[in-house]
């Protein structure tokens, strides 16, 4: 049944619809209306009639196919946009049956892979983090020899030369000013290189606080630290892995220095949604812009967000032209953590 219920079949039918239709109308003016007395403006009418009736038929048919073609294509921009969950109805007697069913199987498998991709991804990123987690260890360790070997003996003579000033000043007044002098050069070499090892210092990103906890705290005061109007707008239904968190932290800290550097821009806006199947990230700003051909002078940053996007399954792009601003959105498709022996069942 299904076989005989295919497209050609199914146009077969409409073809055969319509040349009932026109054969019945024939019938009836044969029967009723004498041929001999229809004149020829009657037959023109008829004719006509006839061609009315095989359009009205064809475009039945072309509505019916039509329709089903444009829901395939709606389901094919929303599976290009990520939303990678969205499946076709599929009805047995449907002539578009195959189509569809061909459609859910290459969703469902680019659903699947995404899935993996993104696994993987966050298995990498978390690996890279225990990486630097080590790397900052060491980083510390280093600290701490540079500050004993350093500004520790700096503090030391500081306070030996202190001590002894007061002697100093009672038995050799004179020597006094030179100590003295000693003392404040020794102080400031001491603050010149305590100043130069906070700078090697980096600040662990989320330091086990949510995104939104972040980025409530942080994105202020990035704003007010380069004089810019924030707008930040978070909206999420359920935790986010701290992977992605992770990730989406860096790509929102490469946006913003982009836009401190190259943008000159007076505002921003930062808005993170959880759509149901997918995070979409959004960083607007109302700056200088750039057109296609100028991405290049800024395409590090771009790059290094479009990559941190890309390991989570998902991509980064950037909507600009000269003096209309940047938008710069990320999309990370979002999956439900299904255990083991549910996927077996």
């Amino acid at each position: 049944m299904r076989k005989l219920w295919s497209m050609k079949w199914q146009l077969l039918l409409y073809f055969l619809a319509s040349s009932l239709l026109t054969l019945g109308v024939l019938g009836f003016a044969q029967l009723y209306i004498p041929w001999e007395t229809v004149n020829d403006t009657w037959k023109l009418m008829f004719g006509l009639l006839t061609v009315l009736i095989g359009q009205a038929v064809g475009f039945i048919a072309a509505r019916s196919f039509q329709r089903k073609v444009d829901v395939l294509h709606m389901a094919m921009l929303q599976l290009a946009q990520g939303n990678l969950k969205d499946r076709l109805p599929v009805d047995p007697m449907d002539s578009f049956r195959p189509v569809y069913e061909a459609f859910n199987k290459m969703a469902g498998s680019l659903e699947e892979r995404t899935h993996l991709l993104q696994e993987m991804g966050e298995e990498r990123a978390y690996m890279e983090r225990s990486s630097v987690e080590t790397a900052v260890v060491e980083e510390r360790r280093r600290l701490a020899r540079d500050l004993h070997d350093t500004v520790s003996q700096e503090l030391f003579a500081i306070h030996m030369s202190a001590s002894s000033l007061p002697k100093v000043i009672g038995h050799n007044p004179d020597a006094a000013g030179q100590l003295m002098e000693q003392l404040i050069q020794m102080s400031h070499h001491a603050q010149k290189q305590m100043r130069g090892l906070i700078s090697q210092l980096r600040p662990i990103e989320l330091d086990g606080s949510t995104l939104e906890e972040a980025l409530e705290k942080w994105f202020p005061e990035y704003c007010r630290a380069h004089e810019l109007q924030g707008s930040l707008d978070v909206e999420t239904q359920e935790p986010i892995s701290e992977t992605i968190e992770h990730q989406l932290f860096l790509i929102i800290q490469e946006g913003m220095a982009n836009i401190v550097k190259h943008a000159s821009a007076r505002r921003i806006e930062l808005k993170l949604h959880d759509s149901g199947r997918q995070y979409v990230l959004q960083l607007l700003d109302d700056g200088k812009g750039f057109e296609r051909s100028a991405i290049s002078s800024a395409s590090h940053g771009l790059s290094t967000m479009r990559e941190r996007a890309q390991k989570l399954g998902g991509e980064a792009e950037v909507i600009s032209g000269a003096g209309t601003g940047t938008t710069v959105r990320v999309r990370i498709p979002k999956f439900t953590k299904v255990a083991k022996g549910d996927a077996a069942e």
